[in-house]
């Protein structure tokens, strides 16, 4: 894999993406943030650093919990995603809160800047993520934690999506799309090892985590209506999979999308859908 192609394109799509991230009607990195803080426990006075914090779903509750006295700083490699969520800093005065443009993969702090490092659905889309990690202890206190969370992959599902999404993908999508697109070839190129507990608990260790714990639980994703969901996917990671589509084969699972989502709505239209999603917690190595 190119790490640099792979992550300019990511790069880009987030980048096309900010102003409507996280909007759109649709309902689940809010609440998947604000569950990581909670399991993350950050302490009054702490110093936190979000890793790809988008428009703030983690960071901004993180920075409430340190409160005034804490600091809650946010990178993301995406310029348009800081500025929205410097946006939201003006707007709601949070004076404990910076902003930067840095590459996860390279943080550029001193020694012992953090007590707790989060990363809400950032870790898997870094091209060398466990040589990234270790990067990470040097730059917190001892006794620091890291929290973050993934999708939680189901075989036999299609990556990133709950498996009820798996049947409304027509053939067409997976006949248009190269071979390192295929759902078993992007579990293992969007940081595979996630998926296997032992495999995700040595990857940790090696960077310098002990007291790894791992929970698997699902998190609720709501949406107004079933074309309000297809137009959130375009704000979000699968965004790079729509990018790839030839546009007839688009329209066709936009169709398939909307028909099998119609099916799950409740009679007002809107959707709930428990999403499995992995939270990780560990500490570093004393």
């Amino acid at each position: 894999m190119d790490s640099t192609a792979y992550k300019s394109g990511v790069t880009d799509a987030f980048t096309r993406a900010a102003g409507s991230y996280d909007r759109g009607g649709v309902g689940f990195f809010t609440p998947m943030g604000r569950e990581l803080v909670r399991l993350a426990a950050p302490r009054p006075g702490e110093r936190v650093l979000d890793v790809g914090c988008g428009r703030g779903a983690a960071l901004f509750p993180a920075a409430e919990a340190v409160g005034p006295g804490g600091r809650a700083v946010g990178i993301d490699i995406a310029a348009t995603m800081i500025e929205a969520a410097r946006e939201e800093v003006r707007r709601i005065g949070a004076g404990n809160v910076e902003l930067l443009v840095m590459d996860a993969e390279r943080p550029h702090f001193p020694n012992a800047s953090f007590d707790l490092v989060l990363g809400g659905y950032s870790i898997l889309f870094l091209p060398e993520a466990p040589a990234a990690l270790a990067r990470y202890p040097r730059i917190m206190a001892p006794g620091g934690r890291l929290a973050f969370t993934c999708p939680l992959f189901v075989p036999g599902s299609f990556p990133f999506l709950p498996p009820v999404f798996t049947p409304m993908f027509p053939p067409s999508v997976f006949a248009a799309l190269p071979p390192d697109w295929q759902p078993d070839e992007l579990r293992r190129r969007y940081n595979g090892w996630l998926s296997d507990v032992a495999e995700l608990e040595a990857v940790l260790e090696a960077a310098g985590f002990t007291g790894v714990e791992v929970r698997d639980q699902t998190v609720p994703m709501t949406a107004e209506s079933p074309s309000a969901w297809v137009e959130w996917s375009h704000t979000q990671g699968m965004r790079l999979l729509w990018d790839r589509l030839p546009v007839p084969v688009a329209g066709e699972l936009r169709r398939s999308l909307v028909a099998g989502l119609t099916e799950l709505a409740a009679e007002d239209g809107s959707l709930v859908i428990d999403t499995p999603v992995r939270f990780v917690t560990a500490e570093i190595i004393s």
